[in-house]
């Protein structure tokens, strides 16, 4: 019970984050004085929101389980594969402009800020925003996005988001009398906060934090529709293990908005993007130790060595020595997703003895594995099938190790010390009220720094 009450906790702290981190972000588009700083900070509003529904989604389920455990009902205990890293890079989505808008620059020039929300179970990034109009054939987002912690049975929402561009941005009433209260606490109350952020969370879908994947978004509430530019659901698609590949490749896009809509953007209703994933039986070492090894059915070729099973191989070492200053192995066994593994006691020289036969480059390999005691060979017979079980749920993401690139390092904007109350309100002297000097293009660095303050 204690270990689920910890995970209740850090889910609850999860979520008391994210409040804090929303509160903030209609705090700061409340004080903003620039279209570019409100469009960015009701995106980060947006996926506030998100995270928040998704992490209620997580503690729902949780306490079901414990629920269903108490009564008796266990979960299954059936073999788990490995997590493993998914990344979503380069993606572009062709628009299709019309001849007369495009190659004639007829009509009104119609700017949209777009971007992408991407959920992974309860992960959940955004793109950077991307300004469209008709000068684009294409809408690009360099973000290399990295989910943590994934399995083979993954779903990942793609969303893409449009909010109409005005020209005459003002916020009007949303001035001073609202930036006068950034510096206030933002509540002591956990659970109150909870339960009255699920119930604004969830009637923000039209501004983003959808449900579930192809739900309905719901209004906007009162308070939360009178803050600044809206973002709507453009389109959506969700990215499984069959899409993964080492390379480029087109997916079909869900359209969840007409022409008539005001921000509408010509989708040609495709999405390119390269979906990666590396698994941890990939890229992490599996099992190792001492090992005898045998190949073929010659009785007298058995071999001393250094058992290491990671990727499609047991790599075969003379010595831990050769393995540590990275020498070759001595013999490579190859370990595929549809090789069969076997414990055998009829050895007439070892009491127990591991069987491998995988088929490798149109050929046939067996070869027999001992060890010292009969625990070890416990430990191994199980880690092996572990690890070919493993290979057989990630299917071809274990034919090779795919490369995952890295995102570009934005350059950081050093936050001031002290309190951002006074980085954004900067009050003059008595009578002449407030003055509200521009925000910081990097909402997520001041939404951060809020957070921090906050407690």
């Amino acid at each position: 019970m204690s270990s689920d009450n910890n995970q209740d906790e850090e889910v609850l702290k999860q979520i008391e984050r994210e409040v804090r981190m929303r509160e903030g972000a209609s705090k700061l588009l409340a004080a903003c004085s620039r279209r570019e700083q409100a469009l960015e900070a009701s995106k980060s509003l947006l996926t506030c929101n998100a995270r928040i529904l998704a992490l209620l989604s997580q503690l729902q389920s949780m306490r079901k389980a414990q629920i269903l455990q108490r009564v008796g009902r266990r979960p299954s205990e059936d073999v788990l594969p490995c997590l493993g890293k998914v990344s979503l890079s380069d993606l572009r989505i062709p628009l299709m402009w019309k001849d007369s808008e495009y190659f004639k620059n007829k009509g009104e020039l119609q700017r949209c800020a777009v971007f992408c929300l991407l959920q992974c179970g309860t992960e959940i990034h955004e793109t950077n925003l991307v300004m469209v109009d008709r000068t684009l054939t294409d809408i690009c987002f360099e973000d290399t996005i990295i989910f943590n912690e994934v399995g083979p049975g993954f779903q990942l929402r793609v969303e893409l988001y449009s909010s109409c561009v005005v020209e005459d941005f003002s916020l009007g009433a949303l001035g001073p009398r609202r930036v006068s209260r950034l510096g206030g606490t933002v509540g002591c109350s956990s659970g109150k906060k909870i339960r009255a952020v699920f119930e604004s969370a969830a009637v923000c879908g039209s501004s983003g934090g959808n449900v579930g994947p192809g739900s309905v978004p719901p209004p906007l509430s009162p308070d939360l529709s009178a803050l600044g530019p809206k973002y709507n659901l453009l389109a959506h698609t969700t990215l499984r293990i069959e899409h993964v590949q080492d390379g480029f490749k087109t997916h079909d896009l869900s359209l969840a908005a007409t022409e008539d809509n005001p921000f509408w953007l010509p989708l040609y209703g495709n999405v390119c993007c390269r979906l990666v994933a590396q698994p941890l039986c990939m890229i992490q070492l599996s099992i190792s130790g001492q090992l005898k090894v045998k190949l073929g059915e010659d009785l007298n070729c058995w071999e001393n060595v250094y058992g290491v099973l990671r990727g499609q191989s047991l790599l075969c070492y003379q010595n831990q020595e050769d393995l540590e200053s990275e020498g070759k192995p001595s013999l490579v066994i190859p370990v595929k997703k549809d090789t069969f593994v076997c414990v055998s006691e009829r050895d007439p020289v070892h009491c127990q003895s591991i069987y491998i036969n995988t088929r490798h480059q149109g050929e046939e390999v067996t070869c027999t594995l001992t060890t010292r005691t009969t625990e070890d060979t416990q430990r191994w017979s199980e880690a092996i099938r572990q690890h070919v079980y493993n290979m057989s749920q990630w299917k071809q993401c274990c034919d090779h190790l795919m490369k995952i690139e890295m995102q570009i390092s934005r350059k950081a904007i050093p936050v001031k010390q002290g309190s951002l109350y006074h980085e954004i309100v900067t009050p003059s002297s008595p009578g002449d009220g407030l003055v509200v000097p521009d925000l910081s293009v990097e909402i997520r660095t001041l939404l951060s720094s809020y957070h921090k303050e906050s407690y």
